[in-house]
């Protein structure tokens, strides 16, 4: 390890600082397999040490394999955010002890990586920002520590399945100046990998790790402060807070006259601070020299193009379309975009509805159908947890496109299609046939709306005469009794029609 690196001189109390930051994020790859190895890379819910083989138990005499798809992947990643990809790339030992490093060292990437540069656009504090990219290289995980503390004391337990498993790493140039910067810019990040398919970039389940680079320098300056890397950060919620708790430290600090160390530090939950792990080590800590048992690989223009037009529409693009055309509003279509997939359930509907009468010759259905999925097939949804899609449930696009097409042709009430909604949710039952089969179709009969506004006007004197005396809220009241009366089942401008006719008598 290196000695600590320090700032030049101290501080002078009372400066205004800017803050730089930039992150590491790894981001486990959607591979079936581990990196160099046949072994299954799907681990959390497997029996400790239940996915391994002799090749990620780093015993002697075994040779890595590389993982085709892993590859494709990261450069699929690449593409995506505008990376170069460089016709040669090469894997390297990262050397260092660590109880979860199973062979002594690390199979990653380092002078010569998958991709170069690239960017990502973000919306951040109300405002778009691009965050550049350094590099995104590929290597493979380490194994997991459990540490336990119960009434035998103190220990750490190793499990070995997470070894191998393929590990993107996305390094961005320091760019950053907020926590909600960098808040923003890993959740259009894992936007994206989802888009794409690279990863499921769950931080809960430790397929999406991020580690932060915090300095301070004064305002106007260009040269960069002494970084500190913060790690141990499982939620979008610790991100922000280690980087607000970071800056915090390193302000009274330089405020102080004190000089910053560079460092590691760990965030604690319990306490919302950071606090010291080890000194930060340099590149030429780790003794990095080519993987011997690995060739470099060749990466042909054939392949890059056609990892390129395999390529979905991404998330920025598409958001744009929508609004266009749509004619959805910007966070319309930004919320109808958040995931793919349910960006894709939206638009079979809208395919859908176009063939139906009564929605399909509106200008506007597109939009109707957007309020669908934003407000109660969310509410539905939500109910199964926050990355609840279609799929996990009995409805369908076809099953919001034929009740939108109900509504809008006036066979059910709006009120009437929440329930009708519902029972879908639960059956998976199509709209039109319960309909039919509880007797929902809206009450268009003109005698009957009259007579029940009448039995309405009969029971609420007070009501009515509130409405007499000239207040006008008073006919919402009646309205919404002649509702209950017809189960939701009446128009609510038939029946304050019908209200009127008799109470302007």
């Amino acid at each position: 390890m290196s000695a600590p690196v320090t700032t030049t001189g101290p501080a002078v109390p009372g400066t205004a600082y800017e803050p730089v930051i930039g992150l590491e994020v790894h981001a486990q790859l959607s591979t079936r397999s581990k990196m160099f190895c046949g072994c299954s890379r799907d681990y959390w819910e497997a029996a400790p040490n239940s996915r391994v083989c002799p090749v990620c138990l780093g015993m002697p005499g075994v040779l890595p394999v590389i993982n085709r798809r892993a590859v494709e992947l990261t450069i699929l990643t690449g593409l995506a955010m505008g990376c170069e990809i460089p016709e040669r790339a090469k894997f390297d030992r990262k050397n260092y002890p660590y109880p979860d490093l199973m062979k002594g060292y690390q199979i990653s990437q380092y002078d010569e990586p998958l991709c170069v540069g690239g960017a990502l656009d973000v919306e951040a504090e109300g405002a778009p920002r691009t965050v550049r990219l350094e590099r995104i290289h590929l290597e493979e995980d380490t194994a997991r520590l459990l540490h336990r503390d119960d009434d035998g004391g103190a220990r750490s337990l190793l499990d070995v399945n997470r070894a191998g498993v393929p590990l993107m790493e996305i390094v961005t140039r320091p760019d950053m100046h907020s926590a909600a910067q960098a808040v923003a810019f890993l959740r259009a990040l894992r936007q994206l990998l989802r888009y794409i398919g690279a990863s499921d970039a769950d931080m809960e389940k430790g397929s999406f790790r991020c580690d932060a680079n915090v300095s301070l320098r004064p305002r106007g300056e260009s040269a960069l402060g002494t970084k500190v890397e913060v790690k141990n950060m499982n939620s979008f919620r610790a991100v922000g807070r280690a980087i607000e708790s970071e800056i915090r430290r390193q302000q009274a600090a330089l405020n102080a006259g004190e000089r910053i160390v560079q460092e590691t530090r760990g965030y604690l939950e319990s306490s919302g601070e950071t606090a010291p792990q080890r000194s930060k080590e340099e590149a030429h800590d780790y003794r990095y020299f080519p993987e011997p048992d690995l060739p470099p690989l060749r990466l042909e223009e054939e392949r890059i193009g056609a990892l390129r037009a395999a390529l979905c529409e991404l998330p920025g693009p598409r958001r744009l379309r929508f609004e266009h055309e749509y004619g959805l509003t910007p966070d319309e279509a930004r919320t109808l975009t958040e995931s793919r997939e349910r960006a894709d359930d939206y638009e079979r509907s809208v395919h859908l509805a176009s063939g139906l009468s009564g929605i399909g010759d509106r200008e506007d259905y597109p939009r109707t159908l957007a309020h669908w999925f934003i407000g109660d097939v969310a509410r539905l949804l939500n109910t199964l947890g926050s990355d609840a899609e279609l799929r996990d449930t009995q409805l369908t696009p076809g099953h919001v496109a034929e009740l939108a097409g109900l509504v809008s042709e006036g066979t059910i009430t709006a009120s009437t299609a929440k329930q009708v909604l519902d029972i879908a949710f639960e059956s998976g039952e199509l709209p039109q046939s319960i309909v039919q089969s509880r007797g929902l179709a809206q009450v268009r009969d003109e005698e009957e709306i009259d007579r029940l506004a009448r039995q309405v006007i009969e029971g609420q004197p007070k009501a009515v005469a509130d409405y007499r005396g000239g207040k006008e809220s008073a006919i919402g009241f009646l309205v919404g009794q002649l509702m209950r009366l017809a189960r939701g089942r009446a128009d609510p401008h038939d029946a304050a029609a019908a209200l009127r006719r008799h109470l302007d008598a």
